[in-house]
C-alpha cells in the first residue's frame, strides 16, 4: 500500500497535467460565457457592452432555431437507430465463419478512420452528385429519365447516410466484440434443444448485447450532437441545419460574436442534458 509521501509525490506529479486539461477545458468555456452576455458584433467591434440576456432571447427567437432544433432531433435519432439495427445485423454476420473474414473485419472499420470533410465530398461528388455520381448512373441504367437530386430534394436524409456510413463500423465492432464474448454453452444449449433462430436471437443474443448497445448509444450521441462538416461541406445548410450550424451561421454570416456564443451555451447545455440522461440509463443497465 502506497505511503502518504508516495500519494502526495503522485498529486504533485499529476498537478501540470491537470492544470493543462483544466485550462484546456473551461478557459473557452468562460470566455464563452463572457461573450454570451456580451453584446459584441464584428462589424461594429466599438460598440460592445453588457447584453444581458438578450443574446439568448434573439437567438431562441431565430426563425431557424425551431427547425434547426427539429434537424439535430432527427439526425440524432435516425442515425443511432440505423447504426444499432445494421450494427447488430453486422456484428451476427462477420460472427460467422467464411472465408476471408478477417480482410472484411478490416475493410469494415475503414470508413470511421476516414475525416468527415473527405467522406462528405466523395458522398457529394462521387456517389450522390445527379449528373456524375454513381447512383445517377445506376438510375440511368435501369432506365431513369432523371436521377435524383439528393441534396436538393432530400438534404437531412442525404447527410443521415453520410454520417449513418461514417458511425455504423464503430456500432458494429462493438457489437461483435460482445457478441464473441457469448457463452459458448448456451449456444450450445440452446442448438440441442432445437430453438428457432428468432427464439435465438430475442432470448440470448439481444440480452446479451443490450449493455454494449446502450454504450453506443451514449457515445454516439455525444459526437452526433456536435455534426458540421457534413451539413457544411454539402451546402445543405439551410435546409438541413442542426444546432451546431444555426451557431457557426450566427458567427460567419451575422458576424454575431455574442449571439453565437449565447448559441454555443445553449447547445452545450443541451449536450449535457442528454448526456446526463443517457448517463443514468447507462448506469441501471449495467447494474441491472
Amino acid at each position: 500500500m502506497a505511503t502518504k509521501q508516495a500519494q502526495a509525490l503522485g498529486k504533485w506529479a499529476l498537478a501540470p497535467s491537470v492544470a493543462v486539461l483544466a485550462a484546456w477545458s473551461f478557459v473557452p468555456l468562460a470566455l464563452t460565457l463572457y461573450f454570451a452576455f456580451l453584446r459584441y458584433n464584428l462589424q461594429d467591434p466599438d460598440n460592445t457592452g453588457w447584453a444581458g440576456f438578450s443574446n439568448f432571447y434573439y437567438f431562441f427567437k431565430d426563425p431557424y432555431f425551431l427547425k434547426d432544433l427539429a434537424n439535430t432531433l432527427l439526425l440524432v435519432g435516425g442515425i443511432i437507430i440505423t447504426t444499432v439495427v445494421g450494427g447488430v445485423f453486422l456484428a451476427l454476420l462477420l460472427d460467422q465463419p467464411f472465408w476471408g473474414r478477417g480482410i472484411v473485419r478490416l475493410l469494415m472499420i475503414s470508413p470511421f478512420f476516414i475525416m468527415p470533410t473527405v467522406s462528405s465530398l466523395v458522398w457529394k461528388n462521387l456517389l450522390m452528385h445527379p449528373v456524375f455520381g454513381l447512383f445517377a448512373g445506376i438510375q440511368k441504367y435501369f432506365g431513369a429519365q432523371e436521377a435524383i437530386d439528393w441534396f436538393g430534394r432530400y438534404p437531412l436524409l442525404s447527410v443521415g447516410i453520410i454520417v449513418s456510413w461514417q458511425w455504423l463500423p464503430y456500432a458494429a465492432l462493438i457489437l461483435l466484440t460482445a457478441l464473441q464474448s457469448l457463452d459458448e454453452e448456451q449456444k450450445d444449449a440452446a442448438a440441442m434443444d432445437g430453438a428457432p433462430a428468432i427464439s435465438f436471437f430475442r432470448y440470448i443474443i439481444l440480452p446479451h448485447l443490450s449493455r454494449p448497445i446502450t454504450v453506443v448509444i451514449l457515445i454516439e450521441t455525444i459526437f452526433l450532437l456536435n455534426i458540421f462538416a457534413e451539413i457544411k461541406v454539402t451546402s445543405v445548410g439551410g435546409f438541413a441545419g442542426n444546432l451546431t450550424y444555426l451557431v457557426f451561421s450566427q458567427l460567419n454570416d451575422a458576424t454575431d460574436v455574442g449571439m453565437a456564443a449565447a448559441g454555443g451555451l445553449v447547445a452545450v447545455v443541451l449536450a449535457n442534458i442528454v448526456s446526463v440522461f443517457l448517463v443514468r440509463i447507462v448506469g441501471k443497465n449495467l447494474e441491472a
